[in-house]
């Protein structure tokens, strides 16, 4: 399954959604970056790690990585990340209130990224291990 399709499936269930997941899935594809920089290819979940961590959500990627509890984020701090307005036009395309669209990302995120992970590192299929060190390099 793809990164889209899952965070597609995770936010779906978060917000009571149902209808075309396609369109839901392109959106979020755009809203969280594309592998491919165009919004055509899977969500850059190596990307939205290495943002988060640059944001001093460190601790919390970490716990998402793991497999312990995951440590939350607040709408707050999501709106902060992705930006108001690209939220705001993320609940547009999708049909959607802010409010909600910002509820259904801060479980979300960390979700999707837990569930493309075990161990504390990335699943091969979604980047692996050797992602994860180039981005903890970063920080080193």
């Amino acid at each position: 399954m793809s990164i889209a399709n899952l965070a597609t499936e995770i936010f779906m269930n978060k917000i009571g959604a149902s209808g075309n997941s396609g369109d839901i899935a392109s959106a979020l594809t755009n809203l969280l970056g594309s592998s491919t920089g165009d919004g055509n290819g899977d969500v850059d979940i190596m990307g939205l790690i290495s943002k988060f961590q640059s944001e001093g959500l460190g601790g919390a990627v970490s716990s998402w990585l793991g497999d312990g509890d995951n440590d939350g984020i607040s709408t707050d701090q999501v709106s902060n990340m992705l930006g108001e307005s690209n939220i705001s036009e993320f609940a547009s395309r999708i049909g959607v209130d802010p409010g909600t669209a910002l509820n259904g990302l801060k479980d979300t995120i960390p979700d999707m990224i837990d569930q493309s992970s075990s161990g504390g590192s990335l699943l091969d299929s979604v980047g692996g291990l050797d992602g994860v060190l180039n981005i903890a390099k970063k920080f080193f």
